[in-house]
């Protein structure tokens, strides 16, 4: 994730228990819980 000229990395969680999101998938940040883990939902494209 770009950010502040540079790239950070987060433990990315689904927001759905037990759903499976595929790698590359395009996916939005429904909540973020400091100091790097989000969860995440698939993106409507």
């Amino acid at each position: 994730m770009p950010i502040r000229g540079g790239v950070e990395a987060f433990y990315a969680y689904p927001s759905v228990p037990d759903e499976e999101i595929a790698p590359g998938t395009i996916v939005i940040i429904v909540e973020y819980s400091p100091p790097r883990t989000i969860y995440v939902a698939r993106a409507i494209v």
